[in-house]
């Protein structure tokens, strides 16, 4: 059997290759083409839930809509809070608009007890008389004054002068720096070391209003006492509460009461001679006449000397301050004192005002003070004081001393000697004083308290701080006429004693407004350990 032939081989076929697409796929598009069909479920499936919600919420009942309830408090954030606008607690005018807020923080302040309305914005304060004046003018000296014959500025006899006190507020300061207390910063600081609030302080605006109101066309103030003929006395004792606060005859930013101050020492050195002394009234051809007491001399005489310490002006002020001060110094005593008279023996009561006319001019700068006049007085307190202590006085001689003249020998003994908190003798007159006491429900009797309140300020310690003071201050708080009473509203009742006979209520309300402004009104010898004189001493 013969084999079968092989297969014939089939013909070459030509490569294929073949093209794999996923060779040229990203690792991106492997994902979304891996996840999209869940992806598209999966959103199937909400769509279908959301239309379901919606077709089921048609057919659900609605709660009918209510009004937010009126006392419903409302929470915000902050951000949508909108800030007050903070109070303005940098006023410089604490002590003259009894509206405004205090300019210090007062540790001791209390409920203010007295009525907070005052005056009109738009009431115009002073006279009319006043408000055409010049601003900017100085008045020249009166006919008969000139410089000729003045000793020249600085001590006299070996003397007194000028005392030294503390700087100035950077400039800001009076031209003596010894009344920088009465500056707007000054007083802010004094009224918080000494013991003051804003309480008193608005008392003193109020007085302060209704003092300027009092005040006659020509620039002077009468008592409505039985002194009413004692114009020039009236008018230095209603200009020294003004100066106090402040207020001086310059423009300025805080003078509130410029043309009140300017009028004033304009009538003052219009009635004073070239000797000078002072007269209270001029005859038909213009000559001056009726020359004035011991006592408005004095007062006038320390009216001029404290505006001319605080301004320095020399063209209105200087030489009639210094003619006032030498002409104090040649009328005393030969026991020396002053009496109702020139060169006439007098009391306590008299060398207290004229003691205090010569200690303003021993703070104004170029002013001569006579040591020989002081070194007299001395002799004469010495004379009417006891002899174991001096603390202690009487009229014009030691016998029967009482409290009053006591505190007008104490002050004139911290002027002119020094006494200070470390004297006994001053000690034993604080304790002497301190039996008779101011307070709710004591007469008003301003004459012992205008000075017994500076004897006791200057001595400090808890007799001031604890008793005298909080008494004092809250008493002429509490009998000051309230503001709402036509008239009288902002003054004080005259008091039963000497000052309301002769002076009324102009004279008692000078002497509180006085004595509630003791805080600032002078600096004092000594330096406290509270830190309020920080301020007078340069310091911010």
């Amino acid at each position: 059997m013969s084999a079968a032939p092989a297969p014939a081989p089939r013909p070459a076929q030509p490569a294929v290759i073949r093209k794999i697409q996923s060779a040229e796929e990203t690792s991106r598009q492997r994902l979304v083409r891996k996840h999209l069909p869940a992806w598209v479920i999966s959103g199937a499936v909400h769509v279908a839930l959301i239309g379901t919600l919606i077709a089921l919420d048609s057919y659900m009942p609605k709660a009918e809509a209510t009004e937010k309830p009126a006392d419903e408090i409302t929470v915000v954030t902050d951000k949508e809070v909108q800030e007050e606008a903070p109070p303005d607690l940098t006023n410089p005018d604490i002590g003259l608009d009894p509206e405004l807020p205090a300019t210090v923080e007062v540790s001791n302040i209390q409920d203010q007890n007295v009525v907070s309305e005052v005056v009109k914005p738009d009431e115009p304060v002073g006279i009319e008389a006043t408000t055409n004046m010049n601003t900017n003018m100085d008045f020249n000296p009166p006919p008969g004054i000139s410089t000729e014959g003045l000793t020249n500025p600085g001590l006299t006899d070996a003397g007194v002068g000028n005392v030294a006190v503390g700087g100035s507020l950077a400039g800001t300061g009076f031209a003596s720096a010894a009344f920088n207390g009465r500056t707007a910063a000054g007083r802010n600081a004094m009224v918080a070391a000494g013991g003051g609030n804003s309480a008193s302080e608005a008392a003193v605006a109020r007085a302060l209003i209704w003092l300027a109101k009092q005040q006659r066309a020509n620039g002077a103030w009468v008592y409505d006492g039985t002194s009413s003929s004692e114009v020039v006395a009236a008018t230095g004792m209603s200009l020294l509460p003004f100066l106090a606060a402040g207020q001086t005859h310059k423009s300025a930013k805080d003078n509130k009461y410029q043309k009140t101050v300017e009028a004033g020492l304009a009538f003052l050195v219009s009635q004073m001679g070239p000797e000078g002394a002072f007269y209270n009234g001029r005859d038909a051809s213009g000559k001056l006449t009726s020359r004035v007491g011991t006592y408005a001399q004095g007062i006038a005489t320390m009216t001029i000397c404290e505006a001319y310490g605080m301004t320095s002006d020399r063209r209105l002020l200087y030489v009639p301050a210094q003619k006032a001060v030498e002409y104090t110094a040649s009328i005393q005593g030969p026991d020396g004192s002053w009496g109702y008279g020139p060169k006439a023996n007098g009391d306590t009561s008299i060398v207290g005002w004229q003691l205090q006319a010569l200690q303003s001019g021993k703070l104004c700068k170029n002013l001569t003070v006579s040591k020989n006049a002081i070194d007299r007085a001395r002799v004469f307190l010495d004379k009417v004081s006891d002899t174991a202590t001096h603390s202690k006085y009487g009229y014009s001689s030691r016998q029967s001393p009482t409290r009053i003249l006591s505190a007008v020998g104490l002050l004139c003994r911290y002027y002119i000697d020094g006494w200070g908190p470390s004297n006994p003798s001053m000690a034993a007159g604080v304790e002497y004083l301190m039996q008779q006491l101011p307070g709710k429900g004591v007469a008003l009797n301003m004459y012992y308290f205008y000075y017994a309140t500076q004897v006791m300020h200057y001595y400090d310690g808890p007799e001031w701080r604890q008793t005298w003071n909080p008494r004092m201050r809250d008493m002429l708080i509490d009998l000051q006429v309230p503001q709402t009473k036509p008239g009288t509203g902002g003054s004080w009742d005259a008091d039963k004693g000497s000052i309301g006979t002769h002076c009324g209520r102009l004279g008692t309300t000078c002497l509180a407004l006085l004595t509630l402004e003791v805080y600032y009104r002078h600096l004092p010898l000594y330096k406290r350990d509270t830190g309020g004189l920080k301020v007078l001493e340069g310091g911010r």
